[in-house]
């Protein structure tokens, strides 16, 4: 009598790699259309806000900046 323990578990492992490449691709996706899109350009307003956001200038300095946009 042959045992069938480990037989029924060998489809396991095709759908455990299908399901990992899936991941896989996902996040690939996700990061590559996280970026800056080709030809898309950011506004002085914006990278001023997000400067603004990041800390790297104080909310004077800001606020004369975004002043001398307008």
């Amino acid at each position: 009598m042959h045992g069938t323990g480990m037989a029924g578990w060998m489809w396991v492992w095709p759908l455990l790699v299908v399901a990992a490449l899936v991941v896989l691709a996902v996040l690939v996706v996700r990061a590559v259309g996280a970026g800056p899109q080709p030809g898309g350009r950011r506004s002085a307003r914006q990278i001023l806000d997000e400067r603004y956001a990041r800390g790297e200038i104080d909310e004077e300095e800001y606020q004369r900046r975004r002043d001398s946009l307008d």
